[in-house]
């Protein structure tokens, strides 16, 4: 695949090899920030007005003004419209801007940037692990798309180490919460579930459309609902649908017709409209 070229700063379309902001961004400093990542293929972003509308929830949530919609499909576009590629990953970061070091905001304004980067296709299946720490649903970015990501790449390593690609997270309360890039769905007892924002998870998009297209339930559930589960299943912007075959040392049959279904369903759909 081709190697993007052209990046979007503050309203320029840069170079991304001479893309820079300062050493003094928020974002960078503290972690204050918020993020979306959209799948685009051949130059076409999918959801985008969902994720926007989710850009300006999480922007709200920390206290930065909200992103200006139009200002960011601009950017999207200039950087779709430089990089041409089948399969790519758009991100659209939203920062506190230039801040003395410490907590407290500057009072230069945020700063925005688009960026995109090559994809592959994810495998039908993947295994995944199941992790020590807690997701808490009490935290004050809870259900936010923050650059804050550490715990994520802690996580995500863990799982890389016992061959998975991908964490899951319970939350303070013991209950499954989502992985590190992911929501997850279970299949019991032959209804598809999966758990409520309330547990601490991040709204997915592709969550949504899958409730929505799907007619899957907000259940509470409990983290062992992992090993009773008939079928289990992630979802993300990048993986659509990918059916979970393995959870630690468990093996499961999969896709399972519950999750073959989603599977076919969610292709079929986000193929009928690049903006639900």
């Amino acid at each position: 695949m081709p190697n993007p070229t052209k990046s979007w700063v503050n309203g320029s379309l840069v170079d991304t090899g001479d893309a820079t902001i300062s050493v003094l961004d928020h974002g960078l400093t503290v972690g204050d920030g918020v993020f979306e990542t959209l799948k685009a293929e051949h130059g076409q972003a999918f959801a985008l007005t969902r994720h926007l509308e989710r850009l300006t929830r999480s922007a709200r949530g920390l206290g930065l003004p909200d992103p200006d919609h139009d200002q960011v499909r601009e950017g999207c576009e200039q950087v779709l419209r430089a990089n041409p590629m089948p399969l790519g990953r758009l991100r659209v970061t939203y920062t506190g801007g230039t801040a003395p070091l410490g907590s407290e905001r500057g009072d230069h304004g945020p700063t925005l940037v688009v960026a995109l980067g090559t994809a592959a296709r994810r495998p039908d299946t993947t295994a995944v692990a199941t992790v020590p720490w807690r997701r808490n649903e009490h935290s004050a970015v809870a259900g936010l798309k923050t650059t804050s990501y550490a715990e994520n790449v802690v996580a995500l390593a863990a799982a890389h180490r016992v061959g998975a690609s991908e964490a899951l997270f319970a939350n303070t309360a013991g209950r499954l919460c989502e992985g590190t890039g992911s929501n997850v769905f279970v299949v019991l007892g032959g209804r598809l579930l999966t758990p409520p924002l309330a547990s601490g998870c991040l709204a997915g998009i592709t969550r949504r459309l899958v409730i929505d297209w799907c007619g899957a339930e907000e259940a509470d559930l409990a983290f062992d609902a992992l090993q009773d589960a008939e079928e289990v299943f992630l979802t993300s912007t990048l993986r659509d649908v990918q059916a979970v075959t393995r959870i630690d040392d468990r093996e499961l049959a999969g896709p399972g017709p519950v999750t073959a279904k989603a599977m076919d369903l969610f292709a079929q759909r986000s193929g009928d409209d690049l903006d639900p």
